[in-house]
């Protein structure tokens, strides 16, 4: 007999049935299957840390997350600034734009990345996918780093960056050789992103700084080329190529240019159309990027087109350093909110979390299988 049931209750008397009713309550409660928090995105691009290797502790990022965010890439700053007496005095500088003095690069970045990530339990790991970032691309040693890390830390990391090439205001204050796009330690890194899975979030500037209207952007060719060269990379170009005087590219003033690009989205539209770079993704991440996106109802109309026609291709992030708040944290993914309206539903499902599951995932079969491998033959 159900003891639950409306005869069974009225035989046990008004007492007794009220309790039994409480626990028929409660046991009906946590038998109903439990749904899944329905996220709002996933990040593709999150620092933990700042220029100064400080950071917000994870457990209370967790918290910020809430069950609003999904899953997060995880790294930190593959660079230090330093704190030059000589040039700051008592000034402690915190970010790259406080100082002249240079950057250097923080290779002890990946360890604490993989030590926080390991303090987590198993059903928290799940909300992370940790990125190494502590190398000199300019370094031809710098995929033994990355190979040094996976065999040190098995199980944690699922791609390389956010690391830099050409980055205005900071590729010229890092110490030692500059970055380039035509460095054969870059072919490196991405020959073993090929051949073991790792996925690949590179920033480089499609332009210089303050680029004049109509010119070719300097850095644009070179960035194909070394994309072409790499077919079996999977490679999330960050913002889009953009930065904060790293302007969206520009059409030619008059008819005599017209051999050159026509405006940003037609940049990049030609390269998602260009089957050699089939490879290729980018993230909507930065509040510098998303102010160019909804500067005006064109520009958001032209970039929601563009994004309902190839929604496989692009991952939302906010690129917040360090958070303090849930306010600054959702800063970004709020600015694109007239982005977010002009979206089919399966255009915005894919940009704010499919595409992140789907190409992380695969990442992560890959990387995972590189190791186990690899620790045999060792």
């Amino acid at each position: 007999m159900n003891r639950c049931s409306r005869s069974a209750l009225s035989a046990l008397g008004p007492p007794l049935a009220g309790a039994v009713l409480a626990s028929c309550i409660a046991f009906g409660a946590a038998a109903q299957p439990q749904r899944a928090p329905a996220y709002q995105f996933n990040d593709s691009h999150f620092h933990l840390t700042n220029y100064i290797q400080e950071g917000v502790d994870i457990h209370d990022f967790l918290k910020i997350m809430g069950d609003d965010v999904g899953r997060v890439a995880l790294f930190g700053i593959p660079l230090q600034q330093t704190w030059s007496f000589e040039n700051s005095g008592d000034f402690a500088p915190t970010y790259y734009l406080q100082s002249d003095a240079p950057l250097y690069y923080y290779s002890f970045t990946d360890a604490y990345i993989a030590s926080v990530y390991k303090s987590l339990t198993a059903a928290e790991q799940k909300r992370f996918e940790p990125m190494i970032t502590g190398f000199n691309p300019a370094d031809m040693y710098a995929v033994e780093h990355v190979k040094r890390v996976l065999r040190v830390f098995p199980g944690v990391f699922t791609g390389i960056g956010e690391f830099s090439i050409h980055k205005e205001f900071v590729s010229s204050k890092v110490a030692g050789d500059t970055a380039s796009l035509t460095n054969p330690a870059l072919d490196r890194i991405l020959d073993f992103c090929a051949e073991s899975g790792l996925l690949a979030l590179i920033h480089n500037d499609i332009d210089m700084p303050f680029a004049k209207q109509g010119a070719e952007p300097v850095f644009l060719d070179q960035m194909k080329a070394l994309l072409r060269r790499h077919p079996n990379a999977t490679v999330i170009w960050a913002h889009v190529g953009l930065g904060r005087v790293v302007h969206p590219v520009q059409p030619p003033a008059s008819a005599a240019s017209a051999e050159r690009p026509g405006n940003q989205l037609e940049v990049v539209t030609a390269m998602l159309e260009d089957p050699t770079l089939a490879h290729l993704n980018f993230d909507l991440s930065w509040d510098e990027v998303a102010k160019y996106v909804v500067a005006t109802p064109d520009t958001i109309r032209r970039t929601a087109a563009l994004l309902n026609r190839y929604p496989d291709r692009f991952l939302f992030g906010t690129d917040e350093v360090a958070p303090r708040d849930r306010d600054q944290y959702f800063k970004v993914f709020r600015m694109y909110a007239p982005l977010w309206a002009q979206l089919t539903p399966e255009a915005r499902a894919k940009v704010t979390q499919g595409n992140f599951d789907r190409l992380f995932d695969a990442a992560k079969v890959k990387v995972r299988a590189w190791e186990a491998k690899d620790a045999a033959a060792r």
